[in-house]
């Protein structure tokens, strides 16, 4: 049973390591410039991975120092913390399946449609309120400034691979037909109803495109990218955490069964030499007289059989 109890504290220590890709995922997610501003999917990433880390440690604990109420806590625990963790892998890919960019004529970056992607996401961004106080948050960041000094020219800016939310935020929609003098600097759109978003199109540098719904698309691709690599990590620890899980209970069982085993086995020795001592034996003779009985009786039965009539007649 000690080494059961062992085994079960060894994978739950393995299990306290697994919470570490969790967190770190949720605390990556956190400092994404575009997650920092909507903050959906981290905090509950987070605090998922801080939950499995407490209960991990719970039956490490329980596992060492032989508490099986506190085993059976980590069992049951673990047990709906990896469910949930399965939902939310589950959630995130159906809600990332939908979206991607469109190719513009002699671009080299994409273009991104509000309607494309999942109608979660989409009123995720689509609230005025909430949009206002995302706004605010992105263009209090430096994202469109810094493709000034990357990019002086129009060749160059064209041939580019832009992030999704510079591609919606920082620039006009390619189909308005705006001139390029830099980056966040457009003049004399040659169709202003091309795209509802031409006339949202705004030189000042706190303004841009952050009202289009290009911005709130490319918003929405670039969470998109991220929470799938956040997805696939948290996919790698689940297979993980449940073969850690499967293992535990498997251990758990054998040191429940040894328990009962050797529980059985004491009950048994005492109380045979319990008998022992009230009838006055020394030693457990019981047995070994049973036995020569058993023989006696085997050797009179076919006496008769090895005996000739000749030696009956003697």
């Amino acid at each position: 049973m000690a080494l059961s109890n062992n085994v079960i504290g060894a994978i739950n220590f393995v299990a306290m390591l697994l919470s570490i890709p969790i967190i770190g995922a949720g605390i990556w997610l956190a400092n994404q410039p575009d997650n920092s501003c909507v903050k959906i999917l981290q905090w509950p990433v987070i605090i998922l991975g801080v939950l499995i880390l407490v209960v991990a440690l719970a039956g490490f604990i329980g596992g060492f120092w032989r508490i099986p109420w506190l085993l059976i806590a980590y069992l049951v625990g673990m047990l709906i913390l990896i469910v949930l963790l399965a939902c939310l892998v589950v959630f995130i890919y159906m809600v990332t399946m939908r979206g991607s960019g469109h190719l513009e004529p002699s671009r080299a970056y994409l273009e991104y449609h509000l309607e494309d992607f999942s109608g979660w996401l989409q009123r995720r961004v689509r609230s005025s309120f909430k949009w206002e106080r995302i706004k605010l948050c992105l263009s209090s960041t430096d994202m469109c400034s810094q493709m000034n000094q990357s990019y002086t020219m129009a060749i160059d800016f064209f041939s580019s691979h832009l992030t999704p939310i510079e591609s919606g935020c920082c620039k006009p929609p390619t189909a308005c037909g705006y001139t390029f003098v830099n980056p966040t600097n457009w003049i004399s759109p040659i169709n202003n109803i091309a795209d509802p978003d031409c006339i949202q199109w705004s030189n000042d540098q706190m303004q841009l495109c952050y009202d289009c719904n290009s911005c709130k698309a490319g918003l929405l691709a670039n969470i998109k990218e991220e929470w799938r690599k956040a997805d696939i990590i948290l996919l790698i620890t689940l297979i993980a955490l449940i073969s850690v899980y499967l293992v535990g209970c498997c251990a758990f069982r054998n040191a429940k069964t040894e328990d009962i085993f050797r529980k059985y086995k004491q009950g048994y020795t005492s109380s045979f030499f319990q008998e022992n001592v009230k009838s006055g034996s020394k030693s457990p003779e019981i047995p070994v007289l049973e036995f020569e009985n058993k023989m006696a009786d085997s050797d009179t039965d076919t006496w008769p059989e090895k005996t000739s009539p000749y030696d009956l007649q003697t």
